[in-house]
């Protein structure tokens, strides 16, 4: 489902420091609550010189379609021009900002890496093994529909 900005800056409140979720090498999470209370994630991704609008929202088909437990699900994308006014030589121009995000169901405990710090690191080993056979599960699936996570860490595993 296509997405406008002005919808995820109204969820989010103009994509407060407050709603920030966290950071990551393709983008920044804030956390989007709807009218009717259901919450998301918005992940707003940096720039990525080359993806055109048509390649985009061809992969946003492609993660769509995936279907496991261990896997976030999408329920939105974002990908919007939008004119700003910049600064250019000394002068004042017009240009194009390329917004894109992608929106995902929301699980509120955050990260894996909260669980496995110093605070929490009392994690019995039956724990330990049903959090990693998990993950190797939701690895196995995405690598058996040709899906490869190029930013797997603690944080990333919800």
């Amino acid at each position: 489902m296509k997405l406008s900005l002005e919808f995820l800056k109204d969820i989010t409140n103009a994509f407060a420091d407050e709603r920030k979720l966290g950071s990551g090498t393709f983008g920044d999470v804030y956390k989007g609550v709807q009218k009717d209370g259901q919450v998301i994630a918005v992940k707003m991704l940096r720039f990525m010189s080359g993806i055109d609008e048509k390649q985009f929202k061809t992969e946003f088909e492609h993660l769509k379609r995936l279907n496991h437990q261990n896997i976030v699900k999408l329920v939105g994308f974002c990908n919007e021009e939008e004119q700003v006014l910049v600064l250019h030589e000394g002068k004042t121009v017009r240009a194009f900002e390329i917004h894109r995000a992608l929106c995902l169901e929301f699980v509120p405990n955050g990260g894996l890496g909260r669980f496995i710090s110093v605070k929490h690191a009392g994690l019995d080993w039956s724990s330990r093994f049903k959090i990693i056979k998990g993950i190797c599960e939701g690895l196995k699936y995405l690598h058996e529909v040709h899906v490869t996570h190029l930013d797997l860490k603690p944080d990333n595993i919800l």
